[in-house]
């Protein structure tokens, strides 16, 4: 059997030792949680619909509030409205952007083509010439 140091021995010894909680005790505490749960729900859900009805609870307080619900909801649909046109105007923004710079570099790309074609045109045709101006000679 292996020997404990003596620092574990003191350090359990001063620790406070609590009893541990006996089944039935455990057993309660699993039942209280079983009840309090749904009676908890319960209670939450009576505190939402009793916020929800409070404003309504005379015409003019549910006449106010339903004017007040509008002005949210047309503040709302203006703040989206508002962030859709930026959207839009930052994709329109960005995609004159990017096509204008892909034509420029397809216009840039073409006149090199345009050059190295030209300049093999011309190439190839001084070998023309020059293989033209010797078969003379070589037809002799």
């Amino acid at each position: 059997m292996p020997t404990q140091s003596k620092a574990s021995s003191k350090a359990k010894a001063a620790a406070p030792s609590a009893p541990a909680p006996t089944r039935a005790e455990q057993a309660r505490a699993v039942a209280e949680s079983a009840v309090d749960l749904p009676v908890g729900a319960v209670l939450e859900v009576s505190d939402r619909v009793n916020d929800l009805v409070e404003p309504f609870s005379g015409r003019t307080a549910a006449e106010r509030q339903i004017k007040s619900y509008g002005n949210r909801l047309r503040r709302t649909v203006k703040r989206t409205e508002r962030r859709g046109a930026t959207a839009r105007r930052k994709a329109t923004t960005e995609a004159r952007k990017t096509r204008s710079r892909i034509e420029r570099e397809a216009r840039k790309r073409q006149r090199r083509v345009r050059k190295v074609v030209e300049e093999r045109t011309s190439r190839a045709q001084q070998l023309v010439d020059q293989v033209g101006d010797r078969l003379p000679a070589l037809r002799a």
